[in-house]
């Protein structure tokens, strides 16, 4: 191996050559993230204090509207900072912190929309023995479970990648500290690394994206076995907006992990890190309360409610 300088920092240069996008960019994850913060931020809030959404599928929901504040919130505001710095630079724990933020929150995603399936095609496939199955003790388990199974897999990769020698190589051609723009720079071995990243490719965003569409045809054959109008269209609401988010997170994640790797980071890759990071969790309160009912009514009670105590 030789001696090599151990790396302190690191300097993310992603987009950086197109410097006439620096301030646009600024100005637009900015608004998007007010957007994420306010949006998911209220879908918590309604749905603690509206006794008509302490369900599942709005236990699910506000767990899901956490995990995306958490998640822009560790990528975000360093990408801000990264915009509008000159040096660029990020600390070498920093950056592994983030990446570890990036990995777990996203990780838990791949699964609790999953398990969003599942409570979707009990309440629809088996709509009796719903309250039975999904009991309380069930969906806290499943979206624990779910933050349990992405912390691992961060804590894992994490640890694998940032033990490995970077030989002073410390440019990041990327936004943030994403683990496959890290990995280019290391000088050593990374076959190990590689193979625990594929399996959990597969494990988190493969298998759990089969058993979604494994769901969604029994979903779609039960709805279209119920006779009544207005509840075939309350669950394809329900569904869609849940069928949505899932096309937007799986497609860009799998573009970004799936795809054949290349040594050179195009902006396009940045681009759909962006899609994933930034757009996918500022759309998902957009996308549940303009598709379902429920959510829209609940604003509404909780708006007025508070409207009326502050004229008072």
């Amino acid at each position: 191996m030789g001696n090599y300088s151990a790396v302190t920092e690191f300097f993310l240069v992603g987009l950086s050559k197109y410097p006439e996008l620096q301030l646009f960019l600024f100005i637009l994850c900015l608004i998007m993230y007010v957007i994420i913060l306010l949006g998911n931020s209220l879908l918590i809030v309604i749905s603690i204090l509206d006794s008509r959404l302490h369900s599942p599928m709005y236990f699910f929901l506000g767990n899901l509207s956490f995990l995306d504040i958490c998640y822009t919130s560790s990528s975000i505001p360093p990408m801000l900072i990264i915009f509008r710095s000159k040096t660029k630079s990020i600390s070498f724990i920093g950056c592994a912190l983030q990446m570890a933020a990036s990995l777990g929150l996203g990780s838990t995603e791949c699964v609790l929309l999953a398990v969003m399936a599942y409570d979707r095609y009990v309440a629809i496939c088996n709509p009796l023995r719903y309250p039975i199955i999904m009991n309380r003790g069930l969906y806290v388990h499943m979206a624990a479970w779910s933050w349990v199974i992405g912390c691992m897999n961060s804590l894992v990769q994490t640890a694998l990648t940032m033990v490995l020698p970077f030989c002073g190589n410390n440019i990041i051609d990327h936004l943030t500290c994403e683990i496959l723009a890290l990995l280019k720079l290391i000088c050593s071995d990374i076959s190990m690394n590689v193979l625990i990243m594929t399996v959990a490719s597969i494990v988190l965003l493969v298998i759990p994206l089969l058993l979604i569409f494994i769901s969604y045809i029994f979903i779609l054959s039960s709805i279209l076995r119920i006779n009544s109008t207005e509840g075939r269209k309350k669950a394809f609401s329900t569904c869609s907006a849940h069928l949505t988010v899932v096309t937007l997170f799986y497609g860009s994640a799998l573009f970004m992990y799936m795809k054949p790797k290349s040594k050179d980071t195009k902006a396009s890759d940045e681009i759909i890190g962006l899609s994933y990071g930034v757009v996918t969790p500022m759309l998902n309160p957009i996308i549940y309360s303009l598709r379902n009912k429920e959510v829209k009514e609940a604003v509404k009670k909780v708006l007025s409610r508070y409207l009326h105590l502050w004229k008072i």
